[in-house]
């Protein structure tokens, strides 16, 4: 086996560099397209990248934002995020056509907007992605490919916004038309082919399966058909000629795939290892992971797609993982199916690897790349169809050796007993049944390696943190379902001030006066008109209320969206405070009470959008420390105090929380610093406070002590000028 593996990994690791080497970073700034170059990939400085965390900027605010980034890597990749990404490029039509296409390879995005320059230098915009009517794409395929005119011998600047719940990832093909369409057909062919594979391996297996009735190749045909789905998707093949009208199966695609992807391969290695007869400690974890396979789901089905995705891609990494070690160590048991299979498991996972530097930039982004997981997984599920035919043929070769061991040894048996005497005789009848026995044995063994046994627990339900973006929308609707409660009864009683009106109108026509009168009086009775102006007046002060309520949060929220302000200028620090304190409204306990020690301060000097990220950091981290706490009152607080001290204002916030040793207050202002649980934390924020404030020539102090809270006091000057 040794002989076997060394040759085709030296075959690999040479094919993989002599395929890197064609393709070396690029670091101009503007795109050349030209005869002789007419198409290329967007890479490294060409592209500079904005991300938008609220992701609610317009593109006008864009246009005019200084704060676009180089990016450093082969092609943009940013992994799962919720943040809005911007994108710009500069391209210059060297060739003699006055139209270029653009092409987008990865068909998964959800949100991809171009916009593009027209004639008179005002930028259009063309929308796209997958939850984006399919009918409108200007070209009908399943990458981003838009034809944009660029007139022979000028550059024009590009603009590009995506928004998706999965990784988002953009590699982007500039060309002529030809050479873009010359792709997509390499592209689809390349993929066609894969299908073709698939589903030749699949009737193939189904055959084999109806022949030779062992269940191995019956999970391995699901573990076939849903590898292929899950590239199908990856690929937008599936959205763009089955399900493209369909915005539920859009979105669930892709993760239901990866699951459903994972789970039979599980199956199938505890079926085609028996995992259960030679090691039950790992058919238990197989399980496990199965089990954990199908909550994504679940989590898929109810919205929770960024874990749900984070899940599925953590157990993709610890079960490749597993798998492999376990087969490696049944290879060493000299299992043959077990050596191919790891052979064939180890070509996926060199695939694998390589995808992902890929993606990271280690290694450059070119067609054999982008499709190595296709190309790995093609010959995977080849190796393995092998190794299942290998199996079947070791276990009539183990049957057939097995009786004619037993023929023979019945012939030794029969000379035996002409030969000897009574004595041998019996000895020897002896050892002829235990070698029948022996024989019924490995006749029961073989049965037990064709059955299967599999079971699916109830799926377990999760719940996601909130976010501080649903705590705004929460704060806001319930005042906007207070206006909306009032709105039905105040119909009513304008409806009944209505019909009163109108009885009132038809007196002119009325022969008897007195009796519509006294009609009126009794329909006034009826409706209690003094109950109707005391609701109408107390309805219409709710309403007030309620948009008062809602104006004070918009306005919160417009006082705290100065975070992407370059500009000095000069703010109320108060105003600030309570700004952030209404978008923490909601993440506040019952429990804790804000107390406000404001003193009279003139406005000050600062980078307004800076300084509100420094009071956001710090009150997050105050109420954190205060829902740690092993034991809660109902006296909890935050205390936040203001004052003048010559040239600076001393902002101090003050929290009942756990406090902080000495030896934890020496590290928090270090980078990657966090005394939370791994996955919790980045250890960034309060890094990024120091930064600010030092960015200001101010300073800031902790006070605290286990158990004692915590009091982080800053000091900023009045006039910033004076102190640059």
């Amino acid at each position: 086996m040794r002989h076997l593996i060394q040759p085709v990994y030296y075959k690999f690791v040479c094919l993989l560099l002599l395929v890197t080497s064609f393709c070396l970073p690029a670091w101009a700034d503007t795109i050349n397209i030209s005869n002789n170059y007419p198409i290329q990939l967007a890479e490294y400085g060409q592209l500079e990248f904005l991300l938008d965390a609220p992701g609610t900027m317009d593109f006008k605010e864009i246009l005019h934002n200084g704060k676009f980034a180089k990016l450093q890597k082969q092609i943009p990749n940013f992994g799962l995020t919720k943040d809005a990404i911007w994108l710009r490029f500069t391209v210059q039509n060297n060739t003699n056509d006055g139209e270029l296409m653009f092409n987008v390879t990865y068909p998964i995005l959800d949100i991809i907007d171009l916009y593009y320059p027209d004639k008179n230098g005002h930028f259009q915009m063309i929308p796209g992605g997958e939850l984006r009517p399919y009918k409108k794409r200007p070209v009908n395929h399943q990458n981003f490919v838009y034809t944009i005119q660029i007139p022979s011998g000028t550059a024009q600047t590009f603009y590009v916004r995506i928004q998706s719940r999965e990784a988002i990832l953009v590699p982007i093909y500039i060309g002529t038309s030809r050479e873009i369409y010359n792709k997509l057909y390499n592209d689809d062919l390349l993929l066609s082919i894969y299908i073709g594979i698939i589903l030749v391996m699949i009737f193939y297996n189904t055959f084999i399966f109806f022949s030779v009735r062992d269940w191995s190749y019956f999970y391995y045909i699901i573990y076939i058909f849903s590898v292929g789905l899950a590239q199908v998707c990856l690929q937008g093949f599936g959205y763009r000629f089955f399900w493209n009208e369909n915005i539920f199966i859009t979105e669930q695609s892709v993760l239901w795939a990866g699951a459903l992807s994972g789970i039979s391969v599980l199956v199938f290695v505890q079926n085609f290892l028996h995992v259960k007869e030679k090691a039950p400690w790992a058919y238990r974890i197989f399980t496990l992971f199965i089990v954990v396979y199908s909550s994504t789901l679940v989590m898929s089905l109810l919205g929770y797609f960024s874990i749900a995705y984070a899940v599925i891609d953590f157990l993709a990494i610890t079960g490749v993982s597993f798998i492999l070690l376990f087969a490696v160590s049944q290879a060493f048991r000299h299992s043959k199916p077990a050596r191919i299979f790891v052979l064939a498991w180890t070509i996926f996972i060199l695939s694998v690897i390589v995808f992902v530097l890929k993606d990271i930039g280690i290694i450059p982004y070119n067609i054999f790349t982008s499709h190595i997981l296709v190309i790995g997984s093609g010959m995977e599920v080849v190796l393995l169809s092998f190794a299942l035919a290998d199996k079947i043929n070791t276990f009539k070769a183990e049957k057939e050796a097995s009786q004619a061991l037993a023929l023979q040894i019945s012939k030794e048996n029969e000379q035996l007993v002409r030969e000897q005497n009574i004595i041998l005789e019996a000895k020897v009848q002896e050892r002829t049944e235990e070698l029948q026995n022996s024989n019924k044995d490995l006749n029961v063994a073989l049965t037990n390696l064709k059955d299967t046994q599999t079971r699916l627990v109830e799926k377990e339900k999760m719940a996601s943190l909130g976010q501080l973006t649903a705590g705004i929308a929460h704060e806001i609707n319930n005042p906007i379902n207070f206006v909306t409660s009032n709105i039905k009864p105040l119909k009513m009683d304008i409806a009944d001030l209505r019909s009163l009106l109108n009885r009132y109108d038809a007196l002119r026509d009325s022969p008897d006066i007195q009796q519509e009168l006294n009609g009126i009086e009794k329909f006034k009775r009826e409706i209690d008109i003094d109950y109707i102006h005391e609701e109408i007046s107390s309805l219409i002060k709710g309403i007030e209320d309620g948009a008062a309520r809602t104006a004070e949060i918009v306005k919160g929220l417009r006082t705290f969206s100065r975070l992407d302000e370059s500009d000095v200028k000069s703010i109320d620090i108060h105003e600030g405070l309570d700004s952030t304190l209404v978008l923490l409204r909601n993440g506040i306990p019952s429990n804790v009470n804000i107390i406000k020690h404001y003193s009279e301060l003139p406005k000050i000097e600062c980078y307004a959008g800076k300084v509100n990220q420094v009071f956001m950091n710090i009150l997050s981290n105050s109420l954190n420390a205060i829902r740690t706490k092993k034991e809660q009152t109902d006296h909890e607080s935050i205390t936040i105090s203001t004052k003048q001290e010559g040239e600076f204002v001393v902002i101090s916030i003050k929290d009942t929380g756990i406090g902080m040793s000495q030896a934890v207050k020496e590290k928090i202002f270090d980078p990657f610093f966090t005394t939370k649980d791994v996955g919790e934390g980045t250890g960034l924020g309060l890094s990024i406070v120091f930064s600010i404030i030092e960015k200001h020539r101010g300073r800031i102090i902790v006070n605290s002590a286990p158990g004692e809270g915590a009091e982080f006091i800053i000091y900023l000057p009045l006039d910033l000028s004076n102190h640059l």
